[in-house]
């Protein structure tokens, strides 16, 4: 049986913290360990298949297929369609292949921008692998997927028609790379129907794991070309795309280009023509042939102003899909560049001033943490606040400073495997500065400040980013949707040419736990011995109560008018037993039930002090308020844990699990302050289960 999901969530954060899901030591995708299945396929002489992405119409998926064209589709090894097939033939270049029929420009675009830097494809596409030597039928390649790298496994079984590929074919027959590693990425997305349609970005950061920005190119920054020549020096992928036309068809227009179509940037150059410089932008279309056909295409006259030199460097008169065109016709034919590289270090061309990255998971959960924008007053400030300190440049970095010192990107994290089925939300972040608060900040701090920096518009992708310039001083980054109460998993990333110190802000004041109970000991109720009479009418000839006589006494007396869903179940009150029980008997005395008699009456009151919209439960925005009230400091992370376990489907917690809730959390610190260091804590298998099977 699978660990639960609490349990997997403490496992992943440790493996990450040793290393794991690095691209040195890579996740295994579906838990697929590539070399001890190559071992065993070896050892027993066998082909690998893989039933995890297998050889059927479940893995092309739907819709780019025709019903007759899927009936014909057979799944074949590249030597069933050669005699000789090759991983690599002659090195691998953007000119290797061309797009089949799934719509994945995208996808095939940022393989072209791939095969320019070598350092990077050997991270995603293990070059020692071939057909020869220890071949079993079974590849692997390795992609970054949301915060980690991953080594997915497949075997080399591919579709074909009439024995012919239907999707990215080498032009070479015998090389098979490409059509491997499109197999590798359709599994890691769900299918072949899941690449349909998709941007640049998506791939290239998942080729890197690196720095991305978006370049919006009806507004380009005045850098632009200098921008674009520190990308080529500094070893960057480069992506763009055209826009869509009036159907989601791939037009070509009579100047050459595809609407609504992904492309490569694979060079840009500054040449003399007629003693004027003109900057010029390489580009290549991943169908493998049409081009441009305007100034500085193939055919073009203009070829002739410029040197030989320069003129028997670049042109290449041929269709196979690569052509020249001006940096002023590129912003104007072209809607958005994307820029992807292992080090941010293009952004202001220095060499000497390293820039610096935080990384943080987090999540919105309706109800408690997803307060949506700005334009929601009342529920911003649930949403997850991350502070942030940013240090003054070192002398180094000062003499290089650019005008903009900061990226901060949003990716958000998909709740589906199947990557057409998810449905991003639309997502930004606002930047506030501040001075001396502690804690998660509240509504009215947001009322009083507006933010330094913001996201311009909420967009529903899977990532939006600003590059920014903020002095040095202390700052608050809140991560939204822009409707509240939508639930997603994100990424937040922020990179720095200044020292930061990046902190997740949440819970409230920080109560000492002494002081709490004390509170609770001198809670205004019953008095004593009323509490005391009212025990041993309910207890046995001990003077103990189990947990039925428990639950009689708390549904029928203690609190009866108070409990809206039939009050506390027995499995709770079994609950409440062990949490109190110092003897271990199963059984409360009177000592131990006076005490959680004075605990609920304070959760009772802090209950209904809470309940501000007065319907008998908490929201799960009030249940925040109720924590804090009870003195203690939790994350955002915990909350939403509180809010899944004990919350109704409705969204609301009753009194009576407000009750369990608090009564569990203030016990289990506790017993943690008991068996740790203050910092860590360690048990042996049999300790852990002696707490963990009774309380």
């Amino acid at each position: 049986m699978p660990a639960p999901g609490v349990c997997m969530n403490i496992i992943n954060a440790r493996h990450m913290k040793d290393g794991y899901g690095t691209i040195s030591n890579p996740e295994k995708f579906l838990n697929q360990d590539f070399k001890q299945m190559k071992e065993y396929c070896l050892i027993r002489r066998v082909r690998y298949i893989d039933d995890m992405f297998p050889p059927d119409r479940r893995s092309i998926g739907q819709g780019i297929l025709s019903p007759s064209d899927l009936a014909q589709v057979q799944w074949l090894r590249p030597s069933k369609i050669v005699s000789n097939p090759a991983f690599v033939v002659d090195g691998v270049s953007r000119f290797d292949f061309g797009q089949g029929l799934v719509g994945n420009c995208w996808f095939i675009a940022s393989i072209g921008a791939l095969t320019f830097q070598n350092h990077i494809l050997k991270q995603v596409v293990p070059l020692e692998q071939s057909f020869d030597k220890d071949y079993c039928g079974m590849f692997h390649f390795r992609f970054w997927r949301f915060g980690r790298w991953v080594d997915v496994v497949i075997d080399d079984k591919l579709p074909t028609i009439n024995g012919r590929l239907i999707f990215v074919r080498s032009k070479d027959p015998t090389e098979f790379w490409p059509a491997l590693l499109e197999k590798a990425y359709a599994k890691v997305c769900g299918s072949y129907s899941d690449m349909n349609a998709g941007t640049p970005s998506e791939a290239l950061v998942d080729f890197t794991g690196g720095v991305h920005i978006c370049v919006q190119l009806s507004n380009p920054p005045k850098n632009l070309w200098e921008l674009m020549c520190r990308a080529g020096q500094s070893k960057s992928l480069m992506g763009c795309g055209t826009p869509q036309g009036e159907t989601s068809a791939n037009t070509v227009l009579p100047n050459g280009l595809v609407q609504g179509h992904a492309y490569t940037v694979t060079g840009v150059k500054q040449m003399m023509s007629r003693g004027t410089p003109v900057n010029l932008v390489r580009l290549w279309n991943p169908w493998g042939r049409g081009e441009w056909n305007g100034d500085w295409s193939d055919k073009s006259q203009l070829w002739h102003t410029v040197s030989p030199q320069d003129r028997d460097m670049c042109l290449s008169d041929r269709d196979d899909g690569e052509f020249w065109m001006t940096l002023e016709d590129f912003c104007r034919f072209y809607s958005d560049l994307d820029i992807c590289c292992l080090c941010p270090d293009f952004l202001d061309g220095s060499s000497t001033c390293h820039w610096k990255t935080s990384f943080y998971e987090g999540r919105w959960v309706a109800g408690t943490t997803a307060g949506g924008c700005l334009n929601n007053p009342d529920s911003f400030w649930t949403n997850p606040q991350y502070g942030i300190k940013i240090e003054k440049l070192s002398n180094e970095c000062a003499e290089t400073q650019s005008d903009k010192n900061i990226l901060v990107s949003l990716m958000q994290k998909p709740d589906k495997r199947n990557r057409r089925l998810v449905q991003n939300l639309h997502i930004g972040f606002s930047v506030f500065e501040y001075k001396g608060l502690r804690g998660k900040f509240p509504a009215d701090f947001f009322r009083r400040n507006s933010p330094v920096a913001q996201t311009n518009t909420f967009v529903n992708a899977r990532e939006v980013m600003e590059l920014m310039t903020l002095k040095p001083g202390e700052y608050l980054i809140v991560p939204c949707t822009f409707n509240p109460n939508e639930t997603a998993s994100f990424i937040l990333t922020i990179i720095s040419k200044a020292e930061t110190h990046v902190h997740e802000n949440s819970g409230g004041p920080n109560h000492d736990h002494m002081e709490t109970e004390q509170a609770i000991s001198e809670q205004i109720g019953a008095d004593e011995d009323s509490k005391r009479t009212l025990f041993r009418q309910f207890s046995d000839k001990y003077e103990e109560v189990d947990a039925e006589q428990l639950q009689r006494l708390l549904n029928d007396k203690i609190l009866t008018g108070d409990l809206k869903s039939g009050g506390f179940s027995i499995d709770a009150c079994r609950s409440m037993v062990a949490l109190m029980d110092t003897s271990i008997t199963g059984r409360l005395n009177g000592e131990e039930f006076v005490r959680l008699w004075k605990k609920i009456e304070t959760y009772k009151d802090i209950f209904y002090r809470c309940d501000s919209s007065k319907t008998g439960t908490l929201s799960l925005n009030e249940l925040r308020s109720a924590v804090i009230a009870s003195g203690k400091s939790t994350s955002d992370d915990m909350l939403n844990l509180m809010a899944v376990r004990y919350g109704a489907s409705s969204g609301h917690i009753t009194l009576e699990s407000f009750i369990s809730l608090i009564l569990r959390f203030d016990c289990m610190s506790q017993i943690f302050r008991q068996l740790s260091d203050g910092k860590a804590m360690r048990l042996q298998e049999s300790e852990w289960m002696y707490v963990a099977m009774y309380t």
